[in-house]
């Protein structure tokens, strides 16, 4: 018989890029919409009742491809409220004046194939709307009287992500990010650009910068750390003082609006929740009124979210388990059959998500995204989120300003933790860094190896040093440099706090290290393959394979690849490799989950999904199954954990 998959049920139900939107009808009474993304049942748009706080709420048509709303913006000509989806990359439309059309689809905003994430919109005096998209800095223009989009292609030959602006004068401009930030002139007419003005030529370096905005007096600005200046025409002036920014235009700089929109009645509105970029369950909303007279008023808003997707699951130190969620990067538990499994809230001040933990005293540290910044949670304490030493969940902030996905997270028997992660958008290696929860004291490497970041790590006792396998990933928004295509093995001895070795152990094509494992006698088990996020980046394809290692020798024991209709690694592959009843090593794919017969490479397919289809070139895809492993979790007594999308679900493994 078969081995049998479990679904334990959803732990999180919250939504990403949730946003308000204050605005007005057209016969001229106040109106407040939100706009919410979400994982199961797609992106919505909720029209509140200003005097309860009811949510009257439209969800998208396609429910399945448009989950993240990635750009949002409210008309101030027509009250009309757009939101570009992504990763499909439509355009959506709702009018408060009309809401029995509901959420309606006006179509792909790009004609060219792949996955797209719009990220700002701007729009001109006579309601042309200007979209900015990733990949390639792409530039449409959407007419809303026509219908009609304009494509004016890609703006970058290096830099995916585009924010545009459109001022009143009829410029239209916008920033680049995130290898070299600089701003863009465009010609409305034709989309013809020009570069202008200072750019960011370090990005590690937090004195440079480019704030760019749309001013009171409806010009665009570009306030940055070579001057001051205002986009006239093609070109930039410069300017002695910048204009405050226009309430209820998109910004550039942060994902919400400049300024609150000031609604008829003299009300703005703000989400008190304390959700972080938009991420969590916000349903708590504070009016206030330009009158100091006029009290203040608070809704509760009862929207309904279908489920999010997990991203991390572990055992937790009592024992059951836990795990994050992906926007919102929430905190779950539950217990091992999945009778009781609660949502526990925020853990840090990441809204991303938590992408690796580690057990220490009792308690549950968790690294996440962005900013690597790392938290604990102590099962033993009541729940109350801060930063304070009484606080649970407890946000312990960065280790350093480098790091922002933080891939491993292991622990060394002097009570210190130790983070490896990819670097900050616009860099190139990732760094090393240690904490040590007692005294507080932590230290960072910028660069374990240079142009490499830690992808998985694993404590060896009987040479007391931290084993690393190292990826090429390099921070969000760069393409991989040609000339690093390979990964590498390295030996950091903790107690010298430094690198002891480094190296390939001889293996040809060596891609990703995204996965360790320990085996017996000493030895380390190694999964290495190239996720689809560093694929998309540029790198060739690489078939996965395992590598039985000895690190005091190092030397390769054995090495194969995996069988073709495994397919490719899930995602990114990370903590694909777990430890399984009598120190058996087990693996899974987006696919398939396998045993590792001990003292070899060989596999045995353990439970095995319908065969993946593969698009001609790049990356796999799955069959549309229900069933795909998105999150590899761990593995209690004959329990295999994993995640499809937001279920939690358990596979019963052969005795």
């Amino acid at each position: 018989m078969p081995p049998t998959v479990r679904d334990l049920g959803i732990p999180i139900k919250g939504v990403s890029w949730a946003r308000l939107h204050p605005g007005a009808t057209a016969d001229g009474r106040a109106s407040l919409l939100t706009s919410m993304s979400q994982n199961n049942g797609g992106l919505f748009v909720c029209d509140i009742n200003l005097e309860t706080g009811h949510c009257a709420q439209f969800p998208v048509h396609d429910r399945v491809n448009s989950t993240f709303s990635t750009a949002s913006f409210r008309s101030l000509l027509t009250g009309i409220l757009y939101i570009a989806s992504g990763w499909d990359g439509h355009l959506h439309r709702f009018d408060a004046n009309h809401p029995e059309r509901g959420l309606e689809d006006l179509g792909r905003i790009h004609d060219l194939p792949g996955d797209v994430a719009p990220l700002g919109i701007g729009e001109s005096p006579d309601g042309t709307l200007w979209i900015g998209s990733y990949p390639g800095a792409r530039l449409t223009k959407y007419d809303p009287t026509t219908g009609q989009f304009t494509h004016f292609g890609n703006k970058d030959d290096v830099d995916n992500y585009l924010y545009p602006l459109a001022g009143d004068d009829g410029s239209v401009a916008g920033i680049v990010k995130f290898g070299r930030p600089h701003l863009l002139i465009f010609d409305p007419r034709t989309g013809e650009h020009r570069e202008a003005g200072p750019c960011v030529t370090d990005a590690s370096d937090k004195t440079q910068f480019l704030k760019f905005f749309k001013g009171s007096d409806r010009r665009l600005y570009l306030d940055s750390h070579a001057g001051k200046f205002r986009v006239d025409g093609m070109n930039l002036a410069p300017v002695d003082e910048l204009p405050p920014p226009l309430p209820g235009v998109h910004a550039t700089y942060k994902h919400a609006y400049q300024a609150p929109l000031e609604m008829p009645g003299g009300w703005t509105a703000h989400f008190l929740d304390d959700n972080i970029n938009g991420a969590g369950t916000p349903r708590n909303v504070l009016l206030t009124n330009r009158d100091p007279l006029v009290p203040s008023r608070r809704l509760h808003l009862d929207w309904i979210g279908g489920g999010s997707n997990l991203h991390l699951i572990t055992v937790g130190p009592v024992g059951d388990l836990c795990g994050s969620s992906y926007m919102p990067n929430r905190l779950f538990r539950s217990s091992l059959g999945g009778a009781e499994i609660s949502d526990l809230g925020e853990h840090t001040f990441a809204g991303g998500e938590a992408y690796s933990s580690a057990v220490l005293d009792g308690k549950l540290y968790l690294a996440s995204y962005p900013e690597s910044r790392l938290s604990v949670y102590d099962p033993a304490q009541p729940l109350q989120f801060g930063v304070g030493p009484a606080d649970n969940p407890r946000d312990l902030g960065r280790l350093d300003a480098i790091g922002f996905r933080p891939n491993v997270l292991l622990t060394t028997p002097d009570g210190r933790l130790w983070m490896g992660s990819s670097p900050d958008y616009g860099l190139y290696g990732g760094p090393l860094a240690w904490f040590d929860p007692k005294s507080g004291a932590k230290k960072s490497h910028r660069v374990a190896v240079p142009d490499l970041s830690p992808a998985s790590g694993l404590y060896l006792p009987a040479l007391h040093q931290i084993f690393l396998g190292l990826s090429i990933e390099p921070g969000t928004g760069m393409p991989v440099k040609p000339e690093r295509l390979h990964g590498a093995f390295a030996l950091w001895d903790p107690v010298k706090d430094e690198l002891v070795w480094t190296g390939d152990l001889g293996l040809d094509d060596l891609a990703c290290v995204v996965s360790l494992a320990p085996a017996a006698d000493g030895l380390v088990y190694a999964l290495i393959g190239r996720g689809d996020h560093i694929l998309t980046a540029g790198a060739p394809e690489i078939r996965p394979r395992l590598a039985l290692i000895d690190p005091a020798k190092r030397a390769v024991v054995a090495s194969a690849w995996l069988p073709e209709d495994f397919g490719p690694l899930s995602w990114h592959g990370y903590h694909s490799l777990r430890v399984g009843p009598g120190g058996v090593v087990y693996g899974a794919t987006g696919y398939c989950v396998f045993r590792i017969q001990p003292g070899t490479c060989d596999v045995e397919r353990v439970w095995q999904l319908d065969q993946p289809k593969k698009r001609a070139g790049t990356v796999w895809l799955t069959a549309s199954s229900p069933n795909v492993i998105d999150v590899v979790g761990p593995i209690v007594g004959h329990q295999f954990y994993f995640a499809t999308g937001w279920r939690l679900r358990a596979l019963a493994l052969p005795a």
